[in-house]
Order: structure tokens, then C-alpha cells, then sequence
């Protein structure tokens, strides 16, 4: 299948970003050109030269003109990029077709059969869990994902099964541009204020993200959340089929039921469900009873595509992850390090409450990086709660990503709100600190979190390497 038109040629402003080159990697799987910029140099952008793609570091007009005399037939961004981009504003300039990062990616959607997986957070586990197992029927479908696959090290594929996984943003509304047939929403929990609002707008885009659902489509929802019990609700009402999963998804045959969940000795975990009036035992290999609710919705869309049972029970089951999923990075001095992309209140409780099974008795250590001003401004309180959760507590200072800095909000606001005991709680604003400061705090048994959506991730080698250096001879 190749997608002609406008994406003959495309130039990428951002390329190196997850969604970007995620439509990147497709593109030139389908044997068209791609062009793109980036502000830095990236493993990411290596790979994506070795597949053909024209790179350019830096943002400046004459990136367009990396095909040459041709020049590109389409220019995508996203809501990152600012309006006075030189690229984005040549691109205007010269009447260059300018379309947006979810258009473009619903253009690549186009006459597959398509899955969505929305929701505040879970959703690029649950994609990666119904990617990985379609892939283990052998149904070959293409994907877009917002993290690389363990097993793959991708984050997207052009597929030839005639299905089209995705995960759907609903952060800047860009999901909106996608009409699936399968969609699957995990929870709905306030975030995203600064571009929404308020709660009530941040609820009503998930509203016409299901009234995007194709006619005879299917809505599977997380009956243990109400933001997503609600939506299950307000798609009833407009006729949309839907199925339920969790706990509390006892409501009709259609729903299925979560009985038991056991956490296993090596960090995965056991859930009993009961689908379709029998009883069935399904096995996840990362930790969480929130990743075995996110296995069931993953199962419900494999079976809705007409994905065999045995085979997606099996492609759960052997799920390697996501990378920063509580991604495992080492181990030194008998203590292990991971680290994990949550950044939302109850991401953060939900990963504590995983790891402390996997903590096997020792204590648990937190190193977390609060992301986004507005986020900690809003949430501070809520993230003091989770965070709580973990014996010992590091809070950096906040990664501001698109955001400027505000007066007084900095990472000591969710380090106050914390409720440990004295001296186990720590803010520690200077990111070269951290890791001699955790390993003055760790102990032999311990299990280290770092967690956060920004360059926090960086912290779990250097930490490795201060403890080496802390137990090498003299």
C-alpha cells in the first residue's frame, strides 16, 4: 500500500520528536521521501538517515530544500512548533501544503481498519500490548506508538495486515482527526489544563473522540474509572457499542470482569478475568495490577479486529514492555535501578504501588521530576500523596518542556507536600547532585525509581556509575 499525494514528498519540522518520527519511519517504509530538522542530534535521527531520510540539524528555511530543485509537496508539525518557525513560516510562504502531525497521520490510516487507544495515561502500554500481540497472530498490522517496543526497539512499522494501531494524543485535541473502528480508553483524568482549560472541556474532547468512532464501531472502556465509565455512558446513549473491563465490569455479558490479580515472583503478574461467561487466566509480564487492566482492553480490541484468542493470550503474556516502563537500567552494589515515564498524580500511585512487589522486602527509592510549571502548580498536593508511596523521596526541579518558568513554582512545592518523615524527603534542584545524593541514601536491597517525562531518565546510569565507583577497591 503506498500513500501518494500530498505525502510524496514530506518534510518533517521536529523529525527526531516520538510522534514525528514515528510518521517518518512509515513514510519511508512505504518507499517515499521524507525531509526533516531537528534542534540536536539523536540516535533516533541515525536510524532514520540509515532508512533514507534527508536531516537537517537546526531549524532554518532552507531545510525545505533538501529534495532538491523538487522541493517538498507537504510540510507536517506539531503543536510544538511555535507560529515564527522559519520552516513553518517558508512553508507558508511558498503556498506549501501544511498539514498537522495527527492529519498527517491519519492520512497514513487510510484503508486499514483502525485501532485507537486514548486515555490519561496508559495508553502506550496498552497500544504496545495490542500491537505486540496482533504481531504474535501473525496479523502484521502497522503502528504508531508514543514509546519504542522492547521487542523491537521501534515505535512504529508499515504493516500489511490491513490494520492500523495508534495511539490517540488527546493533549492538544489532535485526536480528533482519526476515525476508528476499535477504540479503547483507559481512564479520563483532569491533565492537559494548559491547553484545555478546565476539566469540563478536557472530558468533552474524549466525548467527540468517540463520536469519531466509524458507523458500527466499538467503544472498550475501563468500567473502574469514572471518567471512563462516564464516557462508556455517553456512548450508549448515541448508540455506540460498548464493552466494558475492569473490577467493577459486571453490568452485561458483554463485560468483562476482572477477579484476581497475583503478583508474580518474576515482577509480572496473573490476572483471572472472566470473558464471555467462562473463566480465563491471563499472564502479563510487567508489574501492576493497572498493566493487567491495560492487558484486558489490549485483548478486547485484538478480539474485536478478529485476532484468535489462544494467540493474544500468548502475545500478552510475552509483552516485553515499552521502554521507560519501569524499564529496568541495572544493577550495582545489590541495588537495582529503573526507570519509568510517569508524570501525571495517579501514573506516579499506580508504579509505586507496582514496584513495591518487585522491591522483594527492600526499601523503595523515588527519584522524581516533576514535568511541566503548570502541572506541578495544579497537582502539587496530589503528587506529594503518590509519591508518599516510596520510602525514600527525591524530587528534582521541574522540566519545563514548552512552558516558561513561574514565580514560586518550583519541584520544593511537591517535595513540601510529600507526607514522610523528616529526612526522607529530599528537593535537590542541581541535577549533577542527585546521584551522589541517592546513593548516600540507598541501602543494599533497595529497588531506585527515577520517573518523569523529561531528561530525568538520564539519572539511572549515572547512578549505576556512582555506586560502581562507591564499592570499587581503593
Amino acid at each position: 500500500m503506498t500513500t501518494a499525494g500530498p505525502l510524496e514528498r514530506t518534510h518533517l519540522v521536529g523529525i527526531g520528536g516520538a510522534g514525528m518520527s514515528g510518521i517518518a519511519r512509515i513514510l519511508l517504509d512505504r518507499g517515499l521521501e521524507v525531509s526533516g530538522s531537528d534542534a540536536k542530534e539523536s540516535p533516533g535521527l541515525l536510524t532514520l538517515r540509515a532508512q533514507g531520510a534527508r536531516v537537517a540539524i537546526g531549524q532554518s528555511a532552507t531545510n525545505l530544500d533538501l529534495f532538491g530543485d523538487r522541493g517538498p509537496t507537504a510540510v507536517v508539525v506539531s503543536t510544538a512548533i511555535k507560529p515564527d518557525n522559519p520552516e513553518l513560516v517558508a512553508a507558508k510562504a511558498r503556498g506549501l501544503t501544511v498539514m498537522h502531525r495527527s492529519e498527517a497521520l491519519a492520512a497514513l490510516m487510510a484503508g486499514h481498519r483502525v485501532a485507537c487507544v486514548a486515555g490519561t495515561h496508559g495508553k502506550t502500554s496498552t497500544t504496545s500490548m495490542l500491537t505486540v500481540a496482533l504481531q504474535h497472530c501473525r496479523l502484521d498490522p502497522s503502528f504508531a506508538i508514543g514509546g519504542d517496543l522492547n521487542e523491537s526497539g521501534a515505535n512504529a512499522h508499515h504493516g500489511h495486515g490491513g490494520v492500523f494501531v495508534a495511539e490517540a494524543d488527546e493533549s492538544d485535541g489532535s485526536f480528533l482527526a482519526f476515525v476508528p473502528s476499535v477504540a479503547v480508553v483507559t481512564n479520563v483524568e483532569a491533565d492537559h489544563l494548559d491547553h484545555h482549560g478546565t476539566v469540563e472541556a478536557y472530558t468533552a474532547v474524549f466525548e467527540s473522540f468517540v463520536d469519531q468512532l466509524e458507523p458500527g464501531g466499538l467503544l472498550i472502556a475501563c468500567a473502574d474509572d469514572p471518567g471512563s465509565a462516564a464516557l462508556a455512558g455517553h456512548a450508549e446513549a448515541r448508540g455506540v457499542r460498548v464493552r466494558r473491563y475492569g473490577r467493577t465490569a459486571t453490568g452485561s455479558d458483554r463485560d468483562v470482569t476482572l477477579l484476581d490479580h497475583t503478583p508474580a515472583a518474576d515482577g509480572g503478574g496473573v490476572a483471572r478475568i472472566m470473558l464471555d461467561g467462562s473463566e480465563i487466566e491471563l499472564r502479563v509480564s510487567v508489574p501492576g495490577e493497572h498493566m493487567a487492566s491495560n492487558a484486558i482492553g489490549a485483548l478486547l480490541a485484538g478480539l474485536e479486529l478478529g485476532a484468535p484468542l489462544p494467540g493474544l493470550l500468548d502475545g500478552i503474556a510475552g509483552f516485553g514492555g515499552v521502554r521507560r516502563r519501569f524499564e529496568f537500567k541495572g544493577r550495582s552494589a545489590d541495588v537495582r535501578v529503573y526507570d519509568d515515564y510517569a508524570h501525571h498524580p495517579a501514573e506516579v500511585a499506580a508504579q509505586l504501588r507496582a514496584a513495591r512487589p518487585a522491591a522483594q522486602g527492600g526499601r523503595l527509592v523515588v527519584v522524581f521530576q516533576p514535568h511541566l510549571y503548570s502541572r506541578t502548580r495544579l497537582f502539587a498536593a496530589e503528587f506529594g500523596a503518590a509519591l508518599a508511596l516510596a520510602d525514600e523521596v527525591v524530587v528534582l526541579d521541574v522540566y519545563g518542556a514548552r512552558e516558561q518558568p513561574e514565580p514560586g513554582v518550583t519541584g520544593a512545592l511537591i517535595a513540601g507536600a510529600v507526607p514522610l518523615a523528616e529526612g526522607h524527603v529530599h528537593y535537590e534542584p542541581s541535577f549533577e547532585e542527585v546521584p551522589p545524593l541517592v546513593a548516600s541514601l540507598v541501602r543494599p536491597g533497595d529497588l531506585v525509581l527515577t520517573m518523569g517525562a523529561g531528561d530525568v531518565t538520564m539519572l539511572g546510569p549515572e547512578l549505576i556509575a556512582e555506586l560502581d565507583r562507591r564499592v570499587a577497591p581503593a
